[in-house]
């Protein structure tokens, strides 16, 4: 990677920071650490769009970089701050990181908000191994990963859309969401998340780089098994709904779809 490739991300990495200083400003008001994650999401969004500006691969597969990934990032961040922010309620993951911390909270905020725009521009390298794709000619891994794309970004969108209207309806206080994808799997909107990062693998076949692109799906998988998804999901699911969660674990799938186990509904 060239020295203005490494430029391209230093510049992203500070204004990708720079934007967590002032979401830090307004958690900090609002006592409302989510907001790092609209951040996160519109920042990964943001270094798509600036990486195919200036970077000097083939200009069609930049301009459907900027695109998809940009949708898909503002779509996100768009979700989060309606969907977690807005209505005021700190996230279960956040409240209890305040708890633990303590008097350190508004410090190891500050840290952690700065961590998350770190993740953001390593999330973004695919990205921008794709800017940089040198392959002259649009093809069918081209096709294929816009393909990928429309698949994850439609099957997230369902699933999210599936849940607010069950969480809307106050019959269904304190009861797990079972219906439309919500069937098949425990984390629907987790698996399309994942499925997208594939996009940017067939993105950039024929990249010198194209190693590169692997890491993101395969960090994306660990990151949501092991991290900051599936876990504490699970675990504020349980303290919030218990035996029916309990059930829920039993009969369905926790990430891929499937069908669920006979005779445990």
């Amino acid at each position: 990677m060239t020295d203005g490739y490494v430029t391209l991300l230093l510049v992203g990495w500070g204004i990708v920071a720079a934007v967590m200083v002032a979401l830090y400003a307004y958690q900090k008001n609002h006592a409302n650490a989510g907001i790092v994650d609209v951040g996160w999401a519109a920042g990964v969004g943001f270094l798509a769009i600036l990486y195919a500006i200036f970077s000097d691969g083939f200009p069609l597969r930049r301009a459907a970089l900027g695109a998809v990934a940009g949708i898909w990032g503002f779509r996100l961040a768009t979700y989060l701050f309606l969907d977690r922010v807005l209505p005021g309620q700190e996230d279960g993951r956040y409240r209890m990181l305040r708890e633990q911390w303590g008097e350190r909270a508004p410090v190891n905020f500050f840290l952690f908000f700065q961590v998350q725009a770190f993740w953001a521009v390593l999330f973004s390298v695919p990205f921008l191994v794709v800017a940089a794709n040198p392959r002259a000619a649009w093809s069918w891994w081209d096709t294929a990963g816009i393909l990928v794309w429309l698949v994850a970004l439609t099957g997230e969108t369902v699933a999210d859309r599936q849940l607010e209207r069950f969480r809307n309806d106050p019959v269904n206080r304190g009861r797990t969401c079972r219906t439309g994808l919500w069937r098949y799997s425990r984390h629907p909107n987790y698996f399309f998340e994942w499925i997208h990062w594939f996009t940017y693998v067939l993105l950039g076949v024929g990249s010198q780089h194209f190693w590169v692109t692997l890491a993101g799906p395969v960090v994306m998988l660990l990151f949501l098994y092991k991290v900051t998804g599936i876990p504490y999901t699970e675990k504020q699911a349980m303290k919030s709904r218990g035996d029916d969660y309990r059930r829920y674990q039993e009969t369905t799938s926790a990430f891929i779809p499937w069908f669920p186990a006979q005779g445990k509904e």
